[in-house]
Protein backbone atom coordinates (compact mmCIF):
# COMPACT_ATOMS: atom_id res chain seq x y z
CA UNK A 1 0.00 0.00 0.00
CA UNK A 2 1.25 3.45 -0.96
CA UNK A 3 -0.18 6.78 0.17
CA UNK A 4 0.58 10.47 -0.23
CA UNK A 5 -1.06 13.65 0.99
CA UNK A 6 -1.91 16.47 -1.40
CA UNK A 7 -3.60 19.87 -1.09
CA UNK A 8 -6.44 20.61 -3.53
CA UNK A 9 -5.72 23.93 -5.24
CA UNK A 10 -8.67 23.90 -7.63
CA UNK A 11 -11.14 26.72 -6.87
CA UNK A 12 -14.15 24.39 -6.93
CA UNK A 13 -12.48 21.54 -5.04
CA UNK A 14 -13.19 18.06 -6.40
CA UNK A 15 -16.58 18.63 -7.99
CA UNK A 16 -18.10 17.70 -11.38
CA UNK A 17 -15.36 18.15 -14.01
CA UNK A 18 -12.31 17.62 -11.77
CA UNK A 19 -13.94 14.58 -10.16
CA UNK A 20 -14.71 13.12 -13.60
CA UNK A 21 -11.06 13.54 -14.63
CA UNK A 22 -9.97 11.79 -11.43
CA UNK A 23 -12.32 8.85 -12.01
CA UNK A 24 -11.08 8.43 -15.59
CA UNK A 25 -7.43 8.52 -14.50
CA UNK A 26 -7.96 6.14 -11.55
CA UNK A 27 -9.87 3.69 -13.75
CA UNK A 28 -6.77 3.25 -15.92
CA UNK A 29 -4.97 1.51 -13.04
CA UNK A 30 -5.36 -2.08 -11.82
CA UNK A 31 -4.83 -1.05 -8.19
CA UNK A 32 -7.57 -0.12 -5.74
CA UNK A 33 -7.30 3.66 -5.44
CA UNK A 34 -9.07 5.80 -2.83
CA UNK A 35 -8.96 9.22 -1.22
CA UNK A 36 -9.42 10.09 2.42
CA UNK A 37 -10.84 13.41 3.58
CA UNK A 38 -12.28 14.47 6.97
CA UNK A 39 -12.18 10.91 8.28
CA UNK A 40 -14.14 9.56 5.29
CA UNK A 41 -12.81 7.34 2.50
CA UNK A 42 -14.02 6.91 -1.08
CA UNK A 43 -13.01 4.83 -4.08
CA UNK A 44 -11.66 7.24 -6.71
CA UNK A 45 -13.06 4.99 -9.45
CA UNK A 46 -16.56 5.96 -8.26
CA UNK A 47 -17.76 9.44 -9.28
CA UNK A 48 -20.50 9.37 -6.63
CA UNK A 49 -17.91 8.35 -4.03
CA UNK A 50 -15.58 11.23 -4.89
CA UNK A 51 -18.42 13.78 -4.96
CA UNK A 52 -19.84 12.50 -1.66
CA UNK A 53 -16.66 13.53 0.18
CA UNK A 54 -17.33 17.21 -0.55
CA UNK A 55 -13.66 18.07 -1.01
CA UNK A 56 -13.20 21.85 -1.13
CA UNK A 57 -10.40 24.22 -2.18
CA UNK A 58 -7.29 24.06 0.04
CA UNK A 59 -8.42 20.72 1.49
CA UNK A 60 -5.65 18.33 2.54
CA UNK A 61 -6.53 14.87 1.20
CA UNK A 62 -4.74 11.54 1.22
CA UNK A 63 -4.46 9.39 -1.91
CA UNK A 64 -4.10 5.68 -1.13
CA UNK A 65 -3.46 2.83 -3.58
CA UNK A 66 -3.01 -0.87 -3.15
CA UNK A 67 -2.18 -3.32 -5.94
CA UNK A 68 0.18 -4.10 -8.81
CA UNK A 69 0.70 -0.52 -9.99
CA UNK A 70 0.08 1.28 -6.67
CA UNK A 71 3.16 3.54 -6.79
CA UNK A 72 2.43 4.77 -10.30
CA UNK A 73 -1.26 5.19 -9.47
CA UNK A 74 -0.55 7.45 -6.46
CA UNK A 75 2.02 9.49 -8.40
CA UNK A 76 -0.32 10.05 -11.35
CA UNK A 77 -3.39 10.86 -9.22
CA UNK A 78 -1.43 13.34 -7.06
CA UNK A 79 0.01 14.97 -10.20
CA UNK A 80 -3.49 15.32 -11.65
CA UNK A 81 -4.88 16.85 -8.42
CA UNK A 82 -1.96 19.30 -8.20
CA UNK A 83 -2.53 20.31 -11.83
CA UNK A 84 -6.26 21.02 -11.41
CA UNK A 85 -6.67 24.76 -11.52
CA UNK A 86 -9.64 26.71 -12.76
Amino acid sequence: MVSKEVIVKNSTGLHARPATLLVKKASSFKSDVSIEFNGKKANIKSLIGVLSLGVTKDANIKVVASGDDETLAVEEIVKLIEGLEE
